[in-house]
């Protein structure tokens, strides 16, 4: 079952046309991780690799990054874990992605960041869209040729330098119009 299956969420529409929002988690354990959905437990802050996540579904289809989340190694599906501070999370990566020097471009609304309750744990749900083409390529780092990721399967892998040439491409091409 999908994280975006309508039984179990409240469906908002951004303007995009991504739908992106979740009243709650009670059939997390439901879920696995996909293109669209990555668990990240985060009990000891911000993970490095969040950035990574956030770079490749920007530069694909978008998706969710829940922290406080992990996977379960026998059937894959996913369970809350308790965070120490979610507030403090949420704050931190603001302050983050708003960082030039972390990630080349901050696509998120407010609400795209979510605390969310599921049994007695909190999750922080980050909504990250598809970065529109004179965005992309969304990077870490201060280097789109190693800092540019892209999403296949549950994994975020790093994007060759020929399709970061092309989203350059692209981006210029856009500009100029």
């Amino acid at each position: 079952m999908g994280l975006f299956c309508q039984e179990n969420t409240k469906w908002i529409e951004r303007q995009e046309g991504i739908l992106v929002a979740l009243e709650h988690l009670e059939f997390l354990e439901e879920y696995r991780e996909d293109n669209r959905i990555e668990a990240k437990r985060a009990q000891g802050g911000l993970p490095r690799s969040l950035w990574e996540t956030y770079s490749a579904f920007a530069n694909t289809l978008g998706g969710v990054i829940l922290l406080g989340v992990a996977e379960d190694k026998g059937d894959g599906s996913l369970y809350s874990v308790p965070l120490f501070d979610p507030e403090e999370l949420v704050e931190e990566f603001w302050s983050m992605v708003r960082d030039r020097s972390v990630v080349s471009v901050n696509l998120l609304r407010e609400e795209d960041v979510q605390i969310l309750k599921n049994g007695r744990n909190e999750v922080v749900a980050i909504f990250v869209p598809r970065a529109p083409a004179k965005d992309r390529p969304v990077y870490i780092g201060q280097d789109p040729y190693t800092g540019t990721y892209y999403r296949r399967g549950e994994g975020d892998y790093r994007c060759p330098r020929r399709e970061v040439e092309a989203m350059l491409q692209d981006r210029e091409a856009l500009s100029k119009k």
